[in-house]
């Protein structure tokens, strides 16, 4: 027989007993279950998060076995929303679950957010008009968001939330094609670039062709730092620094950044980490496609 205060018992010390409770009665919407996603959910439901609405139209493949945690040789082909519910609910039989196995759209946007108290962005990084179209509602709505990318063998983190800037004003995507976004979003979650310099293969990057490396180690460090800038923002704990604040760990360097870019995009430091990178990755083509000539 599920038990919830014994299941979740050692969490208290962390929080109280009362804290405990209101995280049973927090709804989490996570958007997208793949490399980011999947160990979201599983990490606030081992907070002992009670509530959490859920989105993703993907099944599991067998790329998907270096970084998501529900791809596995019994769940090939299996929907990511179906695969993830059941993990779930291994670990809290009492979880209160709603499921958008469409994804995140147009039509299903308002329900996804129903009653939410904060999101998780756990898109894939090229995710472009999802990502847009959630931010913009979660403005509206006054929803906080917590968006943790996994850059190199780190993490980059931000949270946007009421008091802070919006998403638009810190990324400036405007009319850019998808090319310019991907390089915004990039500089943008990480100014600092501590992933920079230890690539190997330089040609498994192409962010026009939508492609490149990933790790488990940098999904699950991407966990442990947004869960608990989520459980911050939930308790009222205070500490949270919202964008344009930008924080970045790199665990091959072992290095922690904080950044701070007022007028984001449009901040000198950002426009000139942007130049830097269309830079560095027309070098990586250039490179590429001298190395591969005969």
């Amino acid at each position: 027989m599920f038990d919830y205060q014994e299941a979740f018992s050692r969490n208290i010390g962390w929080v109280t007993e009362a804290e405990q409770e209101k995280l049973r009665n927090c709804r989490v919407a996570i958007g997208g279950l793949g490399g980011v996603g999947g160990v979201h959910l599983l990490t606030l439901a081992r907070l002992g998060i009670g509530r959490f609405t859920i989105a993703d139209f993907d099944v599991f493949e067998m790329a998907n076995f270096n970084r998501q945690v529900g791809a596995r040789m019994s769940t090939l082909k299996r929907p990511k929303i179906d695969v993830m519910a059941d993990e779930l609910r291994d670990i809290n039989a009492d979880a209160e679950l709603r499921c958008c196995p469409a994804g995140i759209n147009a039509e299903s946007l308002d329900d996804f957010l129903d009653g939410v108290d904060i999101y998780v962005d756990g898109l894939d990084f090229f995710a472009f008009a999802a990502r847009r179209m959630t931010f913009a509602a979660c403005e509206r709505k006054g929803i906080p968001v917590v968006t943790a990318a996994p850059l190199g063998l780190g993490t980059a983190v931000m949270s946007f939330a009421p008091g802070g800037m919006p998403f638009e004003d810190y990324f400036g995507w405007g009319d850019s094609d998808e090319l310019e976004m991907s390089i915004r979003f990039l500089v943008g979650l990480s100014p600092a670039m501590l992933q920079r310099g230890y690539i190997v293969d330089e040609t498994r990057v192409n962010l026009a062709e939508r492609r490149g490396p990933s790790s488990i180690a940098a999904c699950q460090l991407c966990a442990g730092v947004a869960a608990v800038e989520v459980l911050k923002l939930l308790l009222g704990r205070g500490g949270v620094r919202l964008a344009p604040w930008a924080t970045q760990f790199d665990a091959y360097r072992m290095r922690l950044v904080h950044t701070w870019r007022p007028w984001g995009y449009r901040n000198p430091l950002q426009r000139l980490m942007i130049m830097l990178l269309k830079g560095q990755l027309k070098g990586m083509v250039q490179r590429t496609a001298k190395g591969s000539a005969p």
